[in-house]
Formats: structure tokens, sequence, C-alpha cells
């Protein structure tokens, strides 16, 4: 389980997260919600330790990440950015550097084969020798995945995902994320503008606003009345084939 306890982190004098505090438990999807710069990639690279939080904590199984070495840290948990730097690397070259936490003096039979076999996982196998720089966004989003997820991490993180990629690959990657958190029993925390998107796959939510938590819960706190709050829009939710869409008005 990881627990995020009275976060907070200031540019200066502008206070970008307010005492956030809420939960993840194994095996479960949290979106993070929120309109543009309510906090919430702030929130997350706190969370990760690319920024150090003014106060609180973030605990994985009680043990608090802030107190860990970087490298501890980065056996436990891993990232996502939404913006990735494309080099003349191959796919498998790339997914290895995920494993860096763990390499001693050479690459291992067992790092390789825990690519090989995530690579497989992820449907990235007839890609395994191109170079990143020619894939598509969507085919590019899987292998940061797959960089990520071979750190066999407590915690994954992802900041928009599903940024600049087409509804079919959105679909695909969220679809991803969603199984591999229940299979490895994992805690994943996305970051997401879509909320639609977000009611299909993710768990539990949590509303931003202003940098404070507005709203956390199950899927019974994303109403028309917390959109308006949070977004300043009028929507309403429908239910198509058995999954709740948000329309705005």
């Amino acid at each position: 389980m990881v627990e995020i306890k009275n976060i907070s982190f200031s540019y200066g004098r502008i206070e970008a997260v307010k005492d956030v505090s809420f939960d993840v438990q194994a095996g479960e999807c949290v979106g993070i919600l929120g309109n543009n710069g309510s906090g919430k990639s702030t929130l997350v690279t706190c969370i990760n330790k690319i920024r150090m939080p003014k106060t609180g904590s973030v605990c994985i199984d009680k043990h608090d990440t802030h107190k860990m070495s970087r490298l501890e840290t980065a056996r436990r948990i891993s990232y996502v950015a939404q913006k990735n730097e494309i080099s003349q690397i191959t796919v498998f070259d790339s997914v290895l550097l995920g494993r860096k936490p763990y390499i001693k003096w050479a690459v291992s039979q067992e790092d390789m084969d825990i690519c090989d076999e995530t690579i497989d996982k992820i449907g990235l196998s007839a890609f395994k020798l191109r170079y990143i720089d020619e894939l598509s966004g969507g085919e590019l989003q899987k292998v940061m995945l797959a960089r990520a997820l071979v750190q066999q991490p407590k915690l994954l993180l992802l900041d928009e995902p599903t940024s600049n990629l087409d509804p079919k690959n959105q679909y695909e990657m969220l679809a991803l994320v969603k199984s591999l958190t229940v299979e490895r029993s994992i805690c994943s925390i996305i970051v997401i503008h879509d909320i639609s998107l977000a009611l299909r796959y993710c768990d539990r939510f949590v509303f931003l606003k202003d940098g404070a938590v507005y709203k956390c819960g199950d899927e019974s706190i994303v109403t028309p009345e917390t959109i308006s709050d949070v977004y300043d829009v009028d929507s309403t939710i429908e239910v198509i084939s058995g999954r709740k869409i948000v329309v705005i008005n």
C-alpha cells in the first residue's frame, strides 16, 4: 500500500500543492484529475522525488521513501513522464535502461529475460530491434511503459500517458496499465485529463483544485457538481453500454 501524507510544495511564494493526502491499495489505479495548473504534475514529481516537498511524506508498505537513497527509491517507484527524450537506441536497449537500479557490474541474464518478457507482454516483440526515433507516439509510450515496468516497482506513476495519442492507442495504453496493475498487484497513479477514460480504467479518483484535494473517492464523487466546481463547465453523465460517459454541455 502507498500512503501520500500532507504533501505541500511551493515555487517561491506560489504554493502549487497544498497538504495533499490519499492512499493507493495494491492492484488499484487512482486517477489524478483537475484543470491546468491545479498541481497534478507537480504532485507526481514530489511523489517520485524529482522535487522535494516542503512538507509531507510518501510511504510504501510503511517505509518513508524520502528517507531512502535514490537507488532504493528507483527500485520501488517508476515514472512515465508526459514527454520523453527520443534518441537513436533500440527498443530493447531503451527498456533495458529500466534495469539500471539492479545492475551492479554487468547486465545479467535475469535482466535480459525480464526485458524480453516485458516487451513480449506489452506487444512490442516485433519492434525490439527498431530504433525508438522510428516509432509512432503510441509505440513510444508503450516502450516507456515497458521501461518503467522492468524496474519491478511497487508504485507506477504516469503523467498524462494518453496525451497526443489517438483514441485506439489511448484505450490500449490504459487497458495495459490497468491489467498489469492488477496482475502484478502494484499501485498505479495516473494523471489524466479525460474524465470518461478515467471512469473506465481507474478505481478511485483524486480531484485537485488550486493545489489542494477537492474530493477523493470512488466513482460516486464524479458528478456534474464536482466537474462544475473543479473545471468550471456544465456537464451531464450518461450511461452508454454500461459505462459512464461525461458529456460537456
